[in-house]
């Protein structure tokens, strides 16, 4: 079955029509032979180039599909399957040589499927390999399942065989000849045998645990006979070989070793431009392919390290899409000024553009057909790129900054709550028990209720959608990464900042009727900044009662406007009172009894009153957030109306007075 593989990255091959491995030829009758010689894939047929080579054949009635393959990717083998089943046109498919893994499960499209008697179709489970934790690796196998689950149907319609038969056949690595899959349905004619083409390459021998050894043979004849080369006759049915002069074959064998340089230079390049020394052997040798040069590479890359050993030479193994992402996002981190940059990343230096594409080469994706917005949408939204959860965390951090330095004062005096959910709640002030009860020895318990008196208050919540345009990451624009949601940190915290202090300002009614400061309430005075006014406002909090009892409520912060700031701080940091003689000995009597706390919204909404405000955590003013989550929240998803990711910041959070007695106004006149 395909193997599902995380691969480095490298550069495509040229796309050749008429290779031996893939070619597509139409007739004049309406009629297209198709032959699939290779590994289904990246360095094979891939289901892009098949795709359109195959809308390129026309209005065809009648396909003869001829399949000499070991199998591979299998997203690109499901993509080829369904193009071909739904394509319309009669397919036969003609097995020439072997249909394994993947192959076999593009060979079901057949109506009729033939095959001589020395053929053979191998099926087998789906496996792969990758790397992460225990996390990672259930959701890993979790996927292969699924992948088996979509192609067993394939099997079971072309054979009529239950899933259960099919899947018994998959656990086994089912090896078939053409006598086989016709008895069990896998075929629909066997014709006389033919000399296969070998097209399973000596690397893949050992990805086949059951291959049988005449098959192993045909690949890599054993060391006792004279013969090491796979033999490599012609399959029925191919098209006799053109004439080539000498001076073509030159040109040819030319611009193949210009591909093969240029792809293994640009190999090296995504990885820093490191290892000269290696790159260099690879280039020189005319038989290292692109696929040899970058196993070679990753290699060098992981010596002497592993996932969890930081401190080796190698932080990141390219080959594995788990380590690429992270390796993309600290070097992302790094360079928005979040992290450390650590100097043994790969993908240091590199521009935005340049992460999209590492987040879908380092998974094997294909980029080389894309345009730079096509490749960057790509990367955006490909269900196995990582690239929009980097972009996601590194937009976070940046909102987090920006919360955590706002500058903003009402954390420093106002209680911090939180609500579970939007509804309503209802909250008892800090005299909501007079005094607690005697119980008599043997005496029962008895219920206190509070009623209705307590406050109300109601989560709701704020919020706005910014975009992280395509546009923006190929320009490599930070700045819609960084700044602005750095700065839309900065506005959530300035709206629980406006929402505060407008209860302050607007001076709303409570529960009971009044306004918040109110004569009856007790808690309002004047005068300007002086410490006459200022004791008598501290009385007025100190005096403050629940029925008969006391409640002894000290103020600890003064809040001014930031006009106020000055004479406020000399009112209360003085040793002596305003106008004594240096050496009168007459003591400020309410030196250092609260903290000066300057505001700005207070001018703009009275330049002369100010306030008394008792210790933070005390019923005053509540600011709850939901489940006590006090940071904003970020969510991305691709915009329908935006070319690239919206972007949304909210916060969830109410804010409501919840008791007159440790407030106190002055109008300051």
């Amino acid at each position: 079955m395909p193997k599902l593989k995380n691969r480095a990255h490298h550069r495509p091959k040229a796309s050749v029509k008429n290779n031996s491995w893939f070619r597509m030829q139409a007739s004049a009758d309406n009629e297209a032979d198709i032959y699939i010689y290779d590994e289904i894939g990246y360095w094979g047929v891939t289901a892009r180039q098949f795709v359109n080579d195959l809308k390129a054949l026309g209005d065809v009635t009648h396909i003869n599909l001829h399949i000499n393959s070991p199998g591979g990717d299998v997203f690109d083998g499901i993509a080829i399957f369904n193009a071909l089943k739904h394509h319309g046109a009669a397919i036969t498919v003609h097995i020439d040589g072997l249909a394994a893994s993947m192959a076999s499960v593009i060979a079901m499209v057949g109506n009729p499927v033939i095959m001589p008697e020395n053929t053979m179709m191998m099926i087998h489970k789906p496996w792969g390999f990758a790397g992460g934790d225990a996390n990672d690796m259930r959701d890993y196998a979790d996927l292969l399942d699924k992948v088996e689950s979509v192609l067993i149907p394939a099997y079971a319609d072309k054979t009529g065989k239950s899933t259960e038969d099919i899947a018994a056949m998959l656990e086994d690595e089912t090896w078939m000849d053409g006598a086989e899959c016709l008895a069990l349905g896998f075929a629909d004619q066997v014709t006389p045998s033919l000399q296969a083409m070998a097209c399973i390459h000596s690397k893949r021998i050992e990805e086949f645990e059951k291959m049988p050894n005449s098959i192993r043979n045909m690949v890599t004849p054993p060391r006792n006979t004279t013969q090491r080369d796979p033999q490599k006759p012609q399959p029925q049915n191919t098209l006799p070989d053109p004439v080539v002069d000498d001076s073509a074959l030159r040109a040819q064998i030319l611009a193949e070793q210009k591909v093969r340089v240029s792809a293994i230079n640009d190999l090296f390049a995504m990885f820093g431009g490191k290892h000269h020394e290696l790159q260099n052997k690879c280039i020189a040798d005319p038989e290292c392919s692109v696929a040899q040069a970058k196993d070679a590479l990753l290699e060098a890359l992981g010596k002497n390290s592993t996932p969890s050993d930081k401190s080796t030479q190698a932080h990141i193994y390219a080959g594995n899409g788990n380590f690429a992402s992270d390796g993309i996002r600290q070097a992302l981190m790094a360079r928005a000024g979040f992290e450390n940059q650590e100097r043994d990343n790969v993908y240091n230096g590199m521009t935005l553009r340049e992460y999209a594409r590492m987040a879908l080469t380092e998974r094997g994706i294909g980029v080389s057909s894309y345009n730079p917005m096509q490749m960057v949408g790509l990367a955006l939204t490909h269900s196995t790129s990582d690239f929009g959860n980097i972009l996601l965390d590194v937009a976070n951090k940046a909102l987090l900054q920006g919360w955590d330095e706002a500058e903003e004062t009402f954390q420093r005096w106002t209680k911090k709550g939180q609500l579970s959910d939007f509804k309503t709640a209802h909250r008892v002030g800090m005299g909501g028990f007079p005094a607690l009860r005697q119980v008599r020895e043997g005496a029962e318990y008895k219920y206190i209720t509070t009623g209705d008196k307590g406050e109300t208050i109601a989560l709701a919540t704020y919020g706005e959608i910014f975009s992280i345009t395509r546009q923006a990451i190929i320009n490599d624009d930070l700045n819609q990464l960084t700044d602005v949601p750095m700065k839309m940190g900065r506005a959530a915290k300035g709206t629980i900042g406006d929402l505060v202090y407008a209860v302050l300002t607007k001076n709303p009614k409570l529960s009971d009727g009044k306004a918040l400061f109110h004569a009856d309430h007790r808690n309002l005075s004047s005068g300007a900044i002086s410490v006459s006014s200022l004791d008598d406002a501290r009385k007025l909090m100190r005096l403050q009662k629940e029925g008969e009892r006391s409640l002894n409520i000290r103020p600890a912060f003064m809040l001014v406007p930031v006009a106020l700031e000055t004479l406020a701080n000399q009112t209360i940091k003085s040793a002596s009172v305003k106008g004594a003689d240096i050496n009168a000995g007459i003591v400020n009597p309410i030196q250092n009894f609260a903290e000066v706390i300057a505001e700005s919204r207070l001018d703009e909404a009275d330049a002369k009153a100010w306030y008394l405000t008792a210790a933070q955590g005390t019923d005053t003013i509540e600011v709850a957030y939901l489940n006590g989550v006090d940071t904003p929240y970020i969510d991305q998803q691709e915009g329908f109306t935006t070319d690239g990711i919206a972007t949304k910041v909210r916060i969830d959070a109410g804010v409501a007075p919840l008791d007159y007695r440790g407030l106190t106004k002055s109008t300051g006149q």
